[in-house]
């Protein structure tokens, strides 16, 4: 038997509330059960006997244990909000270090401890990670500046005999130290790197000012050769592409182009930082605190931090342009990254946080207003990826075939020819040719060959890179469909709605925004009886094709139906549902195409009294051929009317 904390005794007992409790003998580990505890170890270290949980509470209690642990929150949270008060200061409160402090004492006591105000020079979030991670305390703030004050509370086990001061003291002395710490690394990560002359080659490739601290961090990152994934590269190509894919997405979002590359390639400069080394949870934060203190644009600035936004369902979304942007450019890198090396999401597995990454791409393009083609961003990003891939294999292979004769002819071997006209790339029949004189006389591999053949090589391989791309998208952008529709339904949405607005060849299916928008109007034109009544009609129209199409064959009925014999038959109820017809069907597309979705809803509902009278009193199936089919090619455009809007078919109901 495994325990949180070693075991020393068991209490078990058991019998009617009238009764007096039995034991309930057994033993585990060699521990005997009984009737019996221990409170506090110091307050109160004798045997408790207990009859049931009633009493076993209240002894508890007077034994200087609180057994509940949201009491000892309460008791915690109310005691330090009282002690901060008495100071005129205001408590920062954090749920999680609540959580795991009430987890660690019995009987909470709450004391205040300080330091030199020096150490404010730190940043705010440096100080509170500080303390929070080695002490488990909590920090103060003075209410009227909103900047942290030079005291922090902790939560003792004991009333102390002292009344706490040798506890305090104590705490005191080993906050300074980490304090201490915390200002050598913030003051070492603001001055610059002694290495600068081999960071050169880093920074020509980034465009990065060495001048700058924060910049050289980045060309050390990239010096370092810090891998991200062993298929996907270095964390210094990483950000080359998000910083290529923020300044494509800058002029979609509404931001500056420069702004957000140069954002871009400050995102991941603090990584390598003495702060964020010591305190990985301070990542963007540290980085916006020393890019503004580099004079960085406040947009960057910003960017820098929020890159890595939402982090999940409840976080905030970032609103600023550039923000936008890099965060776009950052999560799409990673998803199209995965998807290219097809190491996705399986059943609860997710090991990268690609759902986390999705769930952000969807709420910063939805919540922001942001109309991005995903499609094209998905395809263009890992096409770009595709052409630098070739481009760094190219001159790979030229230093590989100048060295080695046999690899050369080992490519040759291995090429299908793909002739493209005005390409450089040489032909496979002239390299087998240019193989036979190879293997006759043995020539020297020249510079020139060497080229030809990896050009050929790249040509190949640029080929059946390119021909995943659309598949990748396809796929990756189905994942996104079935996120939004996770938060959708978290939203109140039915997911049946989305399905439906996505429904098979409906246009806009890569815009989120656009699907919200759609979702949005059909949910609220389903809520009206005009919404009930065209659906309960379409179900009824579509569920009579389908039989029938079964007997006649798939698109028999397609076409539009023959005014003539509607007015030879003579029903005023089928005219009326023609003329309806005619009348919505432009109008709803119209308004689709105008991104009317509620002008497209009314249209629809402009259907309902036709489609409620046609049903009423107009035999579809007539002895008639002629007619039968006739109104069948009616009913088929009832269902393409409104298939215009969505697939009614999709919806529930």
């Amino acid at each position: 038997l495994r325990w949180v904390r070693p075991l020393h005794s068991i209490l078990c007992t058991f019998g009617a509330e009238t009764e007096e409790p039995e034991v309930v003998p057994f033993e585990v580990d060699g521990i005997v059960s009984g009737n019996t505890t221990h409170g506090h170890r110091f307050h109160a270290p004798g045997a408790i006997t207990v009859r049931r949980f009633d009493d076993y509470v209240a002894s508890l209690e007077q034994a200087k244990v609180v057994l509940d642990a949201d009491r000892r929150k309460a008791i915690i949270l109310a005691d330090a909000k009282t002690l901060a008060f008495a100071q005129g200061l205001e408590l920062v409160e954090d749920e999680g270090l609540l959580e795991e402090v009430a987890g660690l004492v019995e009987w909470p006591v709450v004391l205040m401890g300080s330091f030199e105000e020096r150490f404010l020079e730190i940043p705010g979030e440096a100080i509170r990670a500080t303390i929070r991670a080695n002490q488990k305390c909590f920090v103060l703030r003075d209410p009227a500046t909103g900047h942290l004050a030079n005291r922090f509370l902790l939560t003792s086990n004991l009333m102390a005999s002292d009344g706490g001061a040798a506890i305090v003291a104590g705490n005191e002395r080993v906050v300074r130290a980490r304090l201490s710490d915390a200002a050598y690394f913030f003051a070492t990560d603001k001055g610059n790197l002694p290495d600068l002359d081999t960071l050169q080659s880093s920074a020509d490739r980034l465009h990065l000012d060495l001048t700058k601290p924060l910049d050289q961090r980045m060309a050390k990152l990239d010096k370092l050769g810090v891998v991200f994934h062993a298929k996907l590269g270095t964390q210094g190509e990483r950000v080359q592409r998000i910083a290529a894919l923020a300044r494509e997405l800058a002029p979609i979002v509404g931001a500056d182009p420069e702004l957000a590359e140069r954002a871009a390639k400050l995102a991941k400069a603090d990584l390598p930082t003495e702060m964020v080394g010591e305190f990985p949870e301070l990542q963007g934060l540290m980085g916006r605190k020393y890019a503004e203190l580099q004079g960085e644009h406040p947009s960057v600035c910003a960017a820098i931090e929020e890159h890595y936004k939402p982090l999940g369902p409840s976080d905030r979304v970032p609103t600023d342009p550039v923000s936008v942007a890099v965060a776009l450019a950052d999560k799409l890198d990673t998803l199209v990254g995965f998807w290219a090396i097809d190491e996705k999401p399986t059943g609860s597995k997710d090991p990268y946080a690609l759902r986390r990454a999705a769930l952000g791409v969807i709420r910063l393009v939805v919540e922001n207003g942001v109309r991005l083609d995903l499609r094209h961003a998905v395809s263009d990003h890992r096409g770009r990826e595709i052409e630098r891939e070739a481009e760094a294999h190219r001159d790979d292979l030229i230093e590989k075939y100048m060295n080695s004769y046999e690899a050369a002819l080992a490519s040759i071997s291995d090429l299908e020819a793909v002739s493209e006209e005005g390409s450089e790339n040489i032909h496979l029949f002239d390299l087998m040719e240019r193989e036979e004189k190879f293997v006759a006389s043995s020539p020297k591999m020249t510079p020139e060959l060497a080229r030809r053949i990896a050009d050929a090589t790249v040509s190949r391989f640029t080929h059946v890179e390119w021909q995943t791309v659309g598949l990748l998208t396809f796929d990756l952008l189905s994942f996104f469909h079935d996120r939004l529709k996770v938060m959708l339904r978290d939203q109140g949405a039915r997911h049946d709605l989305v399905d439906a607005v996505l429904g098979e060849g409906a246009e806009g299916s890569d815009d989120l925004l656009l699907i919200t928008r759609r979702v949005a109007a059909l949910g609220r034109f389903l809520e009206t009886e005009d919404g009930k009544s065209l659906l309960a009609g379409y179900k009824r129209a579509a569920n009579i094709l389908r039989a029938e199409e079964k007997k006649d064959g798939e698109g028999a009925f397609a076409g539009a139906a023959d005014l003539g014999l509607i007015a030879q038959a003579g029903l005023i109820e089928e005219k009326g549902l023609a003329v309806a017809l005619a009348q919505a069907t432009p109008k709803a597309e119209s308004a689709v195409a105008a991104e009317d979705y509620e002008g497209a809803m009314a249209a629809l509902a402009d259907l309902r009294p036709a489609v409620d009278a046609f049903f009423d009193k107009v035999t579809v199936n007539d002895p008639d051929p002629a007619l039968r089919a006739n109104r069948l090619r009616l009913l088929a455009q009832l269902r393409e009317a409104t298939r215009a809007v969505a697939d009614f078919g999709r919806i529930a109901g």
